[in-house]
């Protein structure tokens, strides 16, 4: 009987077997009709795949009948899809016809000129990051994001609040401008709070530029500029959600919504929502590690479609965060107190933003931004409640005439900033007096093509202050291309400035009330700054990509304005310095990619920034002389698997010590913060994601935090000039000082998260 049903069984399972193996899916990968080697074409859902083989052909086996979707990519090349529907038959004939991309190599960026270009035809070196690049270190905020571009580098500036800034080549965080959509509206008590809040399901990519950029985009753009652009809502996926949460407590979640109004209007709306209140001391020194918050974020663009295809989108986003750090006992009862330290900051600022195209015959856009930051904050004892308003206007007018490409500009930008500091009060009375600043200026641009493969940037902007008088900034940008732009060389000069701002939020400024002391009338802070930069593509025949950027850098600093707090305890004496300061180096960014799914980022910079006074140099506080980045991926098509392997590496840095007697080293240690991550697609709509931030489990010395025991300096003597006195219990002649920080305190921690992203 068992004889009987296996023969049986066989007979029906013969059949089936054959039709399993017939059901052979045949095709070729063509590029402008030659073969295309090494490519791959993947089944989705289906974990089966091929590599194409000399003549571009591919063979794939399937055991099933249906629709199937078939994708063909290469480096290099546009990924190319086809939806087959395989009835009872095989051998399907499928040709891939694919198209250049750009992929990370030709990108259109808009930063360098102010105007769409190709990356590769910019005259202006500028590094572009998508939004896939950070989602290999999914992170909670822009500001940690950067943490993976080389040559930029988050700052903390205080252990107990976490508040920072970005360093660009060594520059210091009020020397780098940070643009959203090209608007500078990320500046003042804003360079924190504004990186913070931006849904990153929205993020399309984000450009940056090295060296000075004062001649397009005004004040502050002195060290560089980094521009945040968002996507266009009939780019963006109609729903797209991102939800992850860490070991240590923390969860975030970014929303992002498409919807029309009518037919002419799109719109993309997004949140973001971050918690984190869960205390955790693990260097026991008796304050949080991580500063607890809870932020919520709305954001929405709205882009209208006009007759003629001129271009009108109108953008506004609003950002509530509560956070506080301090000791561990700490509660709201505490706030402003002098029974337990805590460090408590409630923000408001609202922002928008937009651009409508003049309806002419030529091509002439109006630009404009405001936002309003409101902030209410306490500092142990000490209250800081401050009201920040900017407005900016621009008006641009480009042209192309035979070999020349003109923009015209004209710019306003208003400044409105209040504290409750004597830092807004009249020298000679209490009544208070808020900073106005006004900054008209106008600024044109002409690219010459010299060649085909040669161009001439040139570029001048004058600017008026009220306070500072006028500023006069010059650049000169050259490119020279291979005949397949293969090779790229760029040289840049140019002049950078920053207008004074003594208003704004310092904490040593905090600590009682001192008198505003100018010493002579304060000049703009200028720089300028040489750059050479060298793209080379190398394509392989097996299908590898390799592509180099280097460049060599310098930045002549003058004019730097630096307060003194020390000279005398009782006032803040602001001065330019009598001397200068410099930033050099070179930086090298290397990007790869394999038919095999593996691809690679990786990059270094080397420099040394230095201030020269009265003959005498130092090394600037919290630079690094080297640091190192990377970003490791490997694709297991038949899985729909990703692993992601990102690292950074820094060099020690000089640390700011309280006093000759101080006992802390003068220097941090060699640090590097390396994370992991698994990522596996379900479907066309889910991805869950997770890993393992920190591996290394690196924190700063446990002794961050000088007398983190006595935060209110209840036990330290001062002599008559305000100075520290040593006393047996208080040798070292410290006070409470929480700014000796160099890197997160934030040790080895898991993440898991989850994507649903709706395309159509």
């Amino acid at each position: 009987m068992k004889q009987i049903v296996l023969v049986i069984a066989l007979f029906y399972l013969i059949p089936y077997s054959c039709y399993s193996q017939n059901m052979l899916i045949k095709g070729k990968v063509l590029f402008q009709g030659e073969p295309v080697e090494y490519a791959n074409v993947y089944v989705k859902g289906q974990g089966k795949g091929a590599v194409t083989d000399s003549l571009g052909r591919f063979t794939i086996a399937l055991n099933e009948t249906g629709t199937f979707t078939f994708q063909a990519s290469m480096v290099g090349f546009q990924t190319s899809q086809q939806v087959v529907k395989l009835l009872n038959s095989g051998n399907s004939d499928l040709v891939f016809d694919l198209k250049e991309m750009d992929g990370g190599l030709d990108e259109v960026v808009v930063s360098g000129t102010m105007q769409e270009v190709s990356k590769l035809d910019s005259p202006v070196p500028v590094e572009v990051y998508s939004a896939n690049f950070f989602r290999a270190n999914p992170t909670p905020s822009v500001f940690e994001s950067l943490q993976n571009v080389n040559g930029v580098r988050p700052q903390i500036n205080c252990n107990v609040c976490n508040t920072g800034d970005i360093h660009i080549n060594g520059l210091e965080g009020p020397y780098t401008m940070v643009l959203i959509d090209g608007m500078p509206i990320v500046s003042g008590l804003a360079t924190v709070y504004g990186l913070t809040g931006i849904p990153q399901s929205l993020i399309d990519r984000i450009e940056v530029v090295k060296g000075p950029a004062s001649t397009l985009y005004g004040s502050e753009a002195v060290g560089g500029l980094i521009n945040v652009i968002t996507k266009k809502p009939e780019n963006a996926p109609s729903l797209s959600t991102d939800f992850f949460g860490t070991s240590w407590g923390e969860m975030n979640l970014d929303l992002g919504l498409r919807s029309n109004w009518g037919k002419n209007i799109q719109v993309l709306t997004g949140m973001n929502a971050f918690y984190y209140d869960n205390p955790i001391d693990n260097n026991s020194d008796g304050f949080t590690d991580v500063t607890l918050s809870k932020r919520i974020s709305v954001f929405q663009k709205i882009n209208v479609q006009r007759p003629g295809k001129r271009l009108f989108t109108l953008a506004g986003r609003y950002i509530y965060e509560d956070r506080w750090g301090g000791q561990m006992n700490w509660t709201t009862a505490d706030r402003g107190g002098e029974e337990v330290y805590g460090e408590s900051i409630y923000t408001s600022r609202w922002e928008a933003f937009g651009t409508w195209q003049l309806p002419t015959t030529e091509n002439i856009n109006f630009q404009f931004s405001a936002n309003g930051h409101n902030q209410n904050s306490t500092y142990g004892t000490t209250r800081y409640n401050a009201d920040q308003y900017i407005g900016f206007s621009q008006l641009t007018w480009t042209k192309t005439a035979q070999k020349h490409g003109l923009l015209l500009g004209l710019a306003y930008r208003y400044t409105y900033y209040d504290d409750n500091t004597v830092a807004t009060t009249k020298s000679d009375s209490d009544e208070n007096a808020p900073s106005i600043i006004h900054l008209p200026g106008a600024f044109l641009q002409d690219e010459i093509k010299l060649t085909v493969n040669q161009s001439l940037l040139l570029g001048v902007r004058y600017d008026h202050n009220s306070i500072h008088g006028s500023i006069f900034s010059p650049r000169l940008n050259y490119k020279l291309s291979s005949t397949d732009k293969s090779m790229v060389f760029r040289f840049s000069a140019g002049n950078g400035f920053r207008v004074a701002n003594v208003f704004t939020e310092d904490h040593a400024a905090l600590t009682g009330a001192r008198e505003v002391i100018f010493t002579e009338e304060l000049r703009p802070e200028q720089s300028w700054n040489v750059n050479a930069n060298l793209v080379k593509k190398i394509y392989t025949d097996n299908g590898t990509f390799i592509g180099l950027d280097g460049s060599a850098f310098y930045t002549y600093f003058t004019n730097r304005i630096i307060p003194d707090y020390e000279s005398n305890p009782n006032q803040i004496i602001y001065a330019n310095l009598d001397g200068s300061a410099v930033s050099k180096g070179v930086s090298l960014n290397l990007n790869a990619a394999w038919a095999n799914g593996l691809n690679m980022t990786g990059g270094a910079t080397l420099m040394d920034v230095s201030i020269e006074e009265e003959g005498i140099k130092s090394r600037q506080l919290l630079t690094e002389r080297f640091s190192g980045v990377w970003s490791v991926g490997y694709e297991f098509f038949r899985l729909g698997l990703t692993v992601d392997y990102t690292g950074n590496v820094y060099s020690p840095m000089r640390l700011p010590l309280l006093g000759p007697l101080d006992d802390r080293p003068e220097f941090s240690s060699w640090y590097s913060l390396q994370n992991i991550q698994l990522t596996k697609k379900i479907g066309e709509k889910w991805e869950i994601y997770g890993g393992v931030k920190n591996l290394l489990n690196f924190t700063p010395p446990a002794n961050s935090i000088a007398r983190a025991f006595d935060p209110f300096d209840e036990g330290v003597l001062f002599g008559p000039n305000g100075n520290v006195i040593p006393t047996p219990g208080n040798p070292n002649a410290l006070t409470f000082d929480p700014t000796y920080v160099f890197a997160p305190n934030q040790g080895i921690r898991g993440f898991l998260g989850v994507r649903f992203t709706v395309s159509d």
